[in-house]
């Protein structure tokens, strides 16, 4: 097998459990990364020569490796998926008791590259990296070895894979997908679509927080911001609130919604705003709507380090108009999918709005991901969501 050589002191982010390899890492003079084909699986070396383990490589990528294997004798192939998806299975069977969850959770189930949700019988899988790619039919064999679903899609149209170098395409690796599927969260039911959706169709990452939030909603009226198909929104209904109002830009993600609702059962008023986020906010602050519950759920504005100045005020912004938005002593929900924002500037966003807008803000609750997308202790990237609660009053005169 091919060798890449790190170059002295390159190996102490490895060694402390870490699993990426950046191509100014690589001691190109000996090991020119430029003679390996995207996908090969390589020993790594320090610079004294000593194996590390095995890893996936792309020459043309500034993550050029990726660790799958601290052993020399352990390739990524079908036995390798099958073990790693058994460990992976077990975790979410120990968590959830019915079959709605993400499976795998690439680097912190040991499998850089690879995302599956479940949805019941159905899998829909994510490759971002040239590694696994390389594995695509073995990940399939593995999956039906190990949860033997009906069908599986390829959802394999992400941003990532363009930074690969890999081709975009959604396609049925095995059986027939609808173009909804069913779901289960905390109880509410959801019917997600997995083939033009957002991602894998669904946002399994906030359940926790979502749950969290049905405590503060009996008979009370709701703003969901950036609803896509309702995951927020729904469950508030569900919880009891009398009037749930929506925001998204897609239009079909609201048909969803609605579809939503009526699967369950709702009786209460809804109201679906379609437009952009910002201008519909702004336009129920002119109308003087106010919610007892309102929640900010934006997509990902810092998606590199280099949009953290932009992004920052992009949360500035939204929090600022939906803090606007919140009736007296009512309830903001602040979440961030955004790795590059830190729980702790996210609040001082927050604080700021409080003091611009003289309201008196009391953090009551601090949500991250659900266990189904587990954190690695040496990957800071696994660690990206956060959603924070606030109780909203006037001034007070503090």
């Amino acid at each position: 097998m091919s060798v890449i050589r790190l170059k002295g002191q390159a190996d102490r982010r490895l060694r402390a459990g870490h699993q990426w390899i950046y191509s100014n890492e690589v001691d190109t003079s000996a090991t020119p990364l430029k003679q390996f084909t995207p996908g090969d699986q390589v020993v790594v070396e320090t610079a004294q020569g000593k194996p590390l383990g095995i890893a996936t490589i792309n020459p043309n990528t500034l993550i050029c490796g990726r660790l799958m294997s601290r052993s020399t004798d352990t390739f990524l192939n079908k036995s390798t998926l099958v073990h790693r998806l058994k460990i992976a299975l077990s975790l979410r069977e120990l968590t959830y008791s019915a079959p709605y969850y993400r499976l795998v959770f690439g680097d912190s189930d040991g499998l850089s590259g690879l995302v599956v949700d479940r949805f019941a019988d159905i899998l829909v899988v994510q490759i971002s990296t040239a590694g696994m790619e390389r594995v695509k039919n073995e990940i399939v064999e593995a999956l039906q070895d190990v949860v033997k679903p009906s069908a599986i899609l390829m959802k394999n149209d992400g941003k990532m894979r363009q930074i690969e170098g890999l081709d975009t395409y959604v396609e049925e690796a095995f059986g027939t997908v609808p173009e909804l599927v069913f779901l289960q969260e905390n109880g509410v039911l959801f019917q997600a679509p997995v083939w033009d959706g957002q991602k894998t169709g669904w946002f399994y990452d906030h359940r926790e927080n979502r749950k969290t939030m049905q405590g503060f909603c009996d008979g009370k009226r709701v703003l969901d911001v950036f609803s896509y198909i309702g995951g927020w929104g729904v469950q508030a209904a569900s919880a009891g609130a009398t009037d749930v109002t929506f925001i998204d830009a897609s239009e079909s993600a609201l048909s969803h919604v609605d579809e939503n609702l009526k699967l369950n059962q709702y009786e209460g008023a809804s109201n679906l705003m379609h437009g952009d986020a910002f201008e519909a906010m702004q336009s129920l602050i002119e109308d003087k709507e106010r919610f007892d519950v309102v929640v900010m759920d934006p997509p990902a504005f810092i998606a590199r380090r280099k949009d953290i100045k932009a992004g920052e005020g992009a949360y500035h912004r939204a929090n600022q108009l939906a803090m606007r938005l919140v009736a007296k002593g009512g309830v903001l929900v602040s979440g961030s999918c955004s790795m590059h924002l830190e729980t702790a500037r996210l609040h001082d966003i927050v604080r700021s709005n409080s003091r611009q807008l003289e309201r008196f803000s009391q953090l009551i609750y601090r949500g991250t991901q659900a266990p189904d997308h587990p954190v690695h202790p040496a990957i800071e990237e696994t660690e990206y969501l956060k959603a924070l609660f606030y109780r909203i009053h006037n001034n007070m005169g503090l």
